[in-house]
């Protein structure tokens, strides 16, 4: 399943930044606004594609926040906007249309503090439900006023919530909503939630968190400039994995999620690919988060036959939820046979494109054990693996 992320930043919004410049480009923690807000969606393992919406003036600017955005293989070339932020949504989506994706979160460059969590959490609601967005419950009292500024009523605000961003969509239903209110003349919803719920469509709320705050005045500017500066610093952590299978009849193993003919083929419960076990357990260990047996049993019929590039994906998202990185993986095959070296490319593009890692920062290596041993007996395969990665640690003081 493909997961677009759409990023609107098309806005003026000059009157919060200092220079002229719109808000999404003003320096937040050393670096644009846009360039945080990018970055949340294309280090979340679930998005495949971020597309960023611009003003046809900002193309020198968004070029310099993106360059300093983590994952930029995921960007794709952005927008042009439209004379209002509905009318650049649409533009947006008709761009993503030449290649849909199946699903699409649309979101505010305003909003560079949101959660991999609420990511997670209205790409799970779409499971059920055709759209969802973040939200949060009004905590407190609302009034609403006169004309003449005197309190007409209270409102109870019991069942009402403050829409956010991102809201996420299947594609197709979401773009014939807005191409069907552009064809009627309807520009004036605030939210894309709003076009959804007017075309018909349910909306599922996922409850957000009070940080994923949108950024429109000067100090609104200077808060987050202060928060990104004194928020948690990354420590490091390593882990290291280890996998042994053993032959059995058969005409290929898969190593690294690459298939290889040979003369015999591994034996387990999923494919057997050592090389993607040891490297998921060297990810989980990193996190101190069990192992692979553990998340999946192999006592577990769901599992038989398994390709374990999903394994793989599911440490690579516990790391995000955690708002982890992963800096870099190392790997050495014990074998006699077959020889590793032909397929390195291989294996680096697909271990790179699940962790969002480039090809030098995945090392694969192997190594005979020089006749001994099992592997050297040519009874079976071994892997080793080391993973590097990064983990919100001690806040600055």
């Amino acid at each position: 399943m493909r997961i677009a992320a759409l990023i609107v930043a098309a806005g003026r919004g000059t009157r919060a930044a200092s220079g002229g410049a719109p808000k999404q480009y003003a320096q937040i923690g050393g670096r644009p606004v846009l360039s945080h807000t990018v970055e949340a969606f294309a280090r979340h393992s679930d998005i495949s594609d971020v597309k960023v919406v611009i003003h046809a003036d900002d193309r020198d600017l968004y070029d310099a926040a993106a360059a300093a955005a983590a994952n930029p293989e995921k960007l794709a070339t952005p927008a042009i906007g439209g004379a209002t932020r509905q009318g650049s949504v649409l533009n947006g989506l008709e761009a993503l249309a030449a290649s849909p994706p199946d699903l699409v979160l649309i979101h505010d460059a305003a909003r560079p503090f949101v959660s991999a969590a609420t990511i997670s959490g209205v790409i799970a609601a779409l499971r059920d439900r055709p759209a969802a967005l973040a939200a949060l419950a009004v905590s407190d009292t609302v009034k609403r006023a006169s004309s003449n500024g005197v309190v007409s009523e209270t409102i109870p605000r019991a069942g009402l919530w403050r829409a956010q961003t991102p809201q996420g969509f299947h594609f197709a239903p979401i773009l014939a909503a807005h191409r069907k209110a552009a064809s009627e003349g309807l520009d004036t919803f605030t939210d894309d939630a709003a076009i959804a719920e007017w075309a018909g469509l349910d909306v599922a709320i996922v409850e957000d968190t009070s940080g994923n705050i949108k950024l429109t005045t000067a100090e609104d500017l200077q808060l987050a400039d202060q928060q990104m500066k004194s928020r948690t610093i990354f420590e490091p952590r390593t882990g290291t994995g280890f996998d042994v299978h053993r032959f059995t009849e058969g005409d290929h193993v898969w190593l690294g999620g690459v298939k290889i003919p040979h003369t015999h083929k591994l034996e387990g419960h999923s494919d057997a690919d050592v090389v993607l076990h040891a490297l998921t357990d060297a990810l989980l260990g990193a996190i101190g988060d069990g192992d692979i047996g553990q998340h999946f049993p192999p006592s577990d019929p769901k599992w038989k036959g398994a390709a374990s590039r999903l394994f793989l994906e599911d440490a690579a998202r516990r790391i995000n939820e955690r708002e982890g990185r992963i800096i870099n993986v190392d790997i050495t095959v014990l074998a006699e046979a077959p020889r590793i070296g032909p397929h390195r490319p291989a294996m680096q593009a697909l271990i790179g494109e699940v962790l969002g890692l480039t090809a030098d920062r995945v090392g694969i290596k192997a190594t005979t054990t020089e006749g001994m041993g099992f592997t050297g007996r040519r009874e079976g395969i071994a892997a080793m693996a080391t993973a590097s990665v990064l983990l919100p640690g001690v806040a600055h003081e």
